[in-house]
């Protein structure tokens, strides 16, 4: 079952979890064969490129009961989705411009039953709604990403990392991160041993409260 490299690296999750993370892969094939928001690639290794990637935050940072998260841009439901099933008892926002992504964000929302989801339709900048953390995978730029952001951030922490932005990114990042003197790289082969996570990261930038924007 694809969904078993999910368990080994979370091995303590609720039945109820295990059945939303096995029914993901049901899902996302349905709707990619009626809207393309998966690559047909990827689909086939929906656990491995997806799933597990989006977990790779979890292992960063884990969600305490009443966090905020807000995904930003986040197309098919990832990072948001995952991290939602894994963190029932905190809230996640999932926004994205494009339409049609949010509309299998809310299917899939729908299929899993889950309570702890809200989706939205808009950019990033119409929000106004402020967070504990900041998630995404890879959208911008960090400095694009920043500025998109600013003002989304609750000023108080109630984490071991201090409110913020975590961002899935691959590569060598020297370039996009160097104006950023508090920024943490954490490389997710530290956590996951397959090739595919070799380069993948997750980036951590504190962010000051600055008030509604």
């Amino acid at each position: 079952m694809q969904a078993d490299i999910i368990f080994k690296y979370f091995p303590n999750l609720s039945e109820i979890q295990k059945e939303q993370f096995i029914r993901l892969e049901v899902l996302y094939k349905d709707w990619n064969e009626k809207i393309n928001v998966v690559s047909r690639k990827d689909i086939e290794e929906l656990y491995l490129r997806h799933v597990l990637h989006s977990l790779g935050i979890a292992k960063i940072q884990p969600y305490k009961k009443g966090a905020s998260i807000l995904d930003v841009g986040t197309g098919g439901g990832f990072p948001g989705i995952p991290l939602a099933i894994l963190y029932p008892e905190s809230h996640f926002t999932l926004v994205d411009a494009i339409g049609k992504k949010i509309k299998v964000v809310e299917e899939v929302v729908a299929g899993l039953e889950l309570k702890n989801v809200t989706t939205c339709h808009r950019r990033v900048e119409e929000l106004d709604d402020q967070y504990d953390f900041i998630v995404s995978r890879a959208v911008a730029a960090m400095p694009t990403f920043v500025r998109w952001v600013q003002g989304r951030i609750r000023k108080k922490s109630i984490h071991e990392l201090k409110n913020g932005i975590l961002y899935l990114k691959g590569g060598d990042l020297t370039e996009e991160l160097k104006d950023y003197k508090n920024v943490q790289l954490f490389e997710l082969s530290e956590f996951f041993k397959e090739d595919f996570f070799r380069t993948k990261k997750v980036v951590y930038l504190p962010m000051k409260y600055k008030g509604k924007s």
